[in-house]
């Protein structure tokens, strides 16, 4: 997205932050900032590279490659020890897409049209596995407490969830590439999706190449910054997870949702919304089970019952709204309203919780 690279300005400072010592909260507030722009390049290379493979192949890359910001950032996480931290924004990147993302989508979409419609049995099946994908990752949590204290048996049955979930993940996207090809090609929503994406294989592979190393030094950063933010703004970990590394990581995503809203393709933003929330629950979260234990810090899928209520409701009631095929901007705000509610009570909610 070319409104927001010039936010790419901070990545020297962000550079300069880190080796001058300017101070963990300096450094925090750049890397984040230089991690939006860098994040959408990443999104236009894959969306360039989708454009140029085609539709089978292309659709591979966006299944894969879709949250390939977030998975950087936790990956970092990860390797740092703050496991905590990258349960909260699997959960927190669940909920701002199917509250925030959408809710802002359909109150500025609604705004400026009205009542919109979409073809509610393209997203009929996203909005189904977003519900199902939602109970099938809590499944871990709330069995693993009666399990406890064998954590064996409660790591046993986190992989087990992670591998039937890939193959639920992998199901869909092969069930997606063969859907048929009139119904790809000739989707309006889906040519605006690639407006001002034109670049070259080696462009856009480049970019891609750039992008990641980019994401990889500026994770460092802000996880590397985190415990003095914390403690200096007097947030918890777990806020930092749920609400503001998903924010981060996922802006540019979230932009091109709202704006395909406002030009009344609701169809592609809540392809946008739901796509990406079942990503990060059917590809992210069991990926990151797996590489963590090559890691050295294995992650379960054992989320608290706070995360795991809130998953839920907000994959029934994102369900509900795209079900009936059409929305407004009143739907909107309800959305928005329940995302903030849920922000204030995590942010209350004390660091000894999990």
């Amino acid at each position: 997205m070319k409104g927001i690279r010039w936010l790419l300005i901070f990545f020297p400072v962000a550079v300069a932050a880190e080796f001058l010592h300017w101070g963990d909260i300096i450094i925090f507030l750049t890397a984040a900032l230089a991690i939006i722009p860098i994040a959408g390049l990443l999104g236009d290379g894959t969306e360039a590279l989708a454009e140029k493979t085609g539709p089978q192949i292309g659709g591979l890359l966006n299944a894969s490659l879709g949250n390939a910001a977030e998975l950087i950032i936790t990956l970092v996480a990860i390797q740092a020890g703050a496991i905590e931290l990258v349960r909260a924004s699997i959960i927190g990147s669940v909920l701002g897409n199917l509250l925030f993302v959408l809710g802002l989508s359909m109150l500025l979409g609604g705004f400026k049209h009205g009542v919109q419609r979409f073809d509610r049995s393209r997203v009929s099946l996203d909005a189904t596995l977003t519900i199902l994908a939602a109970i099938a990752i809590s499944v871990p949590s709330i069995f693993s407490q009666s399990i406890e204290p064998d954590f064996q048996a409660v790591e046993w049955l986190s992989l087990s969830t992670a591998v039937i979930v890939l193959i639920l993940y992998v199901l869909t996207i092969i069930y997606t590439l063969r859907t048929p090809k009139s119904t790809r090609n000739h989707d309006p929503a889906a040519a605006i999706a690639h407006q001002g994406t034109h670049w070259s294989v080696g462009r856009a592979i480049g970019i891609m190449l750039a992008a990641v190393a980019g994401l990889a030094v500026m994770s460092e950063f802000l996880v590397g910054s985190l415990d003095a933010v914390t403690e200096t703004f007097g947030l918890t970990e777990f806020f930092v997870g749920i609400i503001v590394v998903p924010i981060i990581g996922n802006v540019a995503e979230h932009l091109v949702a709202v704006q395909v809203a406002r030009k009344n393709q609701m169809d592609l933003s809540l392809t946008i919304a739901l796509g990406s929330s079942l990503q990060i629950a059917l590809f992210v979260a069991p990926v990151l089970v797996f590489v963590s234990l090559f890691m050295g810090h294995p992650l379960t899928l054992e989320f608290n019952n706070y995360e795991i209520i809130a998953m839920i409701s907000a994959s029934i009631v994102a369900a509900f709204v795209a079900l009936d095929g059409r929305s407004n901007w009143l739907e909107g705000s309800m959305l928005i309203a329940v995302y903030a509610i849920l922000g204030l009570a995590f942010y209350f909610l004390p660091a000894t919780v999990r």
